[in-house]
């Protein structure tokens, strides 16, 4: 059974598998963009590996007004261009971080050291990381016990040392249901739609 407080109208203009197939990536985005990040109009976003399951995030910045950027195969350039991505770097022969500069916001979205080279792209940003490594004020808002709050907090030494460094911060999210959210992110839907976007 779904609490009321989770759920959400579908948006008109989807079907009912379409409309499933959102609550996930639709609030992992909103929360991370609107809520951890305070994503601001003229900002600029990096959000790698765009044509995947999170190209959503490339059209809500844009939406927020935000320049975004973003990676992907030569294969999909025109598809993460379509969704809105200002820049596109090519993965397979560009290094994004000899490519990027001056960005307010990077989304944590692969592993390996793609959040510490994203480091470099950002000074005086913020990463919000969706893969980790979990942190401390994760542990400390799910309430978890004093051990496992230093286990993540010796997860993610390392590179909360490295942002803070660079004068970065870090953050972990994991999304939380949140049907207010969700009602708002249909109402965008619908509203796209209407104006053939």
């Amino acid at each position: 059974m779904v609490q009321e407080s989770a759920a959400a109208i579908k948006p008109t203009n989807l079907d009912f598998v379409q409309a499933a197939s959102l609550p996930m990536v639709s609030l992992t985005c909103w929360q991370a963009l609107t809520e951890r990040a305070g994503l601001q109009p003229g900002q600029k976003v990096f959000i790698p590996a765009g044509s995947g399951g999170l190209g959503f995030a490339i059209q809500l910045a844009k939406h927020l007004g935000a320049q975004v950027a973003t990676t992907t195969s030569t294969d999909n350039a025109g598809w993460v261009s379509h969704l809105g991505a200002d820049e596109v770097i090519d993965y397979k022969k560009q290094e994004f971080e000899n490519e990027l500069s001056g960005y307010d916001v990077v989304l944590g979205t692969i592993r390996g050291d793609s959040i510490e080279k994203s480091t470099q792209i950002s000074p005086g940003g913020k990463i919000v990381s969706l893969i980790g490594p979990l942190d401390a004020a994760f542990a400390r808002s799910r309430r978890l016990n004093v051990l496992l709050r230093l286990v993540f907090g010796l997860m993610s030494r390392k590179i909360i040392r490295l942002t803070k460094n660079r004068g970065l911060t870090y953050s972990f999210l994991f999304v939380r249901p949140d049907g207010d959210q969700l009602a708002q992110i249909g109402k965008l839907i619908e509203a796209e739609n209407k104006s053939g976007r």
